[in-house]
């Protein structure tokens, strides 16, 4: 029997992949620390399991023991990079993070009081404006403006929004 074209090599590949693939990077994930990181690794796992692909009958245990070793590499590697944080600095970057949470909730709450005191129009058109998927060549079509007029408008509520901001968080801090 002749050994399997590169074709065949692949399809069969791609089969014992697509089948192991959730299971794969579920155990990968479950062996480091952040999704991002199991993303990196599994980028290398999927390299080397192709690379050493011999259409293994046992593909999915074939296959945790190949991504146990990239992630233990991986592991070793990142240990030995000076970039890693240490406790203490992770601690204080929590710390600095927790801080910054109340400070966004205080400008959240001022923003959305100022967002309250603009007329009707403008607040529908700032909330249309910044959402999501939103295009403004198509808003200012819609509202028979100009592109550029429509920034320019945007620029000057933008502007209230903050001096209104400002005002109102200055007023907090001094009551």
């Amino acid at each position: 029997m002749s050994p399997p074209s590169e074709h065949e090599r692949h399809a069969q590949f791609l089969r014992h992949y697509a089948a192991s693939e959730v299971a794969l990077h579920t155990f990968v994930r479950s062996l480091v620390p952040t999704r991002q990181m199991a993303s990196e690794v599994m980028q290398d796992v999927i390299l080397v399991l192709w690379e050493k692909f011999d259409a293994a009958a046992d593909f999915q245990g074939w296959a945790f023991g190949v991504a146990k070793n990239v992630v233990l590499r991986h592991l070793r590697r990142q240990s030995r990079d000076r970039h890693v944080f240490d406790d203490e600095l992770v601690n204080q970057l929590a710390d600095d993070a927790a801080a910054l949470v109340a400070v966004h909730d205080g400008h959240r709450e001022a923003l959305e009081h100022c967002l309250d005191k603009l007329p009707a129009a403008q607040r529908e058109l700032v909330l249309t404006a910044y959402t999501k998927g939103t295009r403004m060549d198509e808003l200012a079509t819609r509202r028979g403006q100009t592109p550029m007029a429509l920034y320019k408008l945007l620029h000057r509520i933008r502007q209230a929004l903050l001096e209104c901001v400002e005002r109102t968080l200055a007023k907090e801090e001094h009551a």
